[in-house]
């Protein structure tokens, strides 16, 4: 588990969650914007709830990992929802034969 530490706040979520959170932080950042996300997080009596972050480039994100002592707390969609919105803010390209036009490049993969 990771305890995020955000504007003066703790909030208790997954690993998996708390690293996707940050990866679409950074990519933020790197484009001088701003979103907003909801994650699940565990409250004080271990009650999964959820919490709504403003994320962009003056964002502080502490994630730190602690033993809550319960059980992971996942989260599949939310994390491949933030990897999908990361990705978008970073496209990746692919490498291309000296041969090809400009118009390969544009091909869909």
């Amino acid at each position: 588990m990771k305890l995020l530490r955000y504007a003066g706040g703790e909030y208790l979520t997954g690993d998996d969650i708390a690293t996707a959170m940050l990866a679409y932080s950074e990519a933020l950042a790197d484009r001088s914007t701003a979103d907003s996300v909801e994650i699940p997080i565990l409250d004080a009596d271990g009650a999964r709830q959820t919490a709504i972050f403003l994320l962009g480039p003056a964002s502080q994100i502490v994630a730190k990992s602690t033993d809550s002592g319960g059980e992971e707390l996942v989260d599949r969609a939310v994390v491949e929802e933030l990897g999908a919105r990361t990705r978008a803010l970073r496209p990746v390209g692919r490498p291309t034969d000296p041969g090809e036009s400009p118009e390969d490049w544009l091909e869909v993969i």
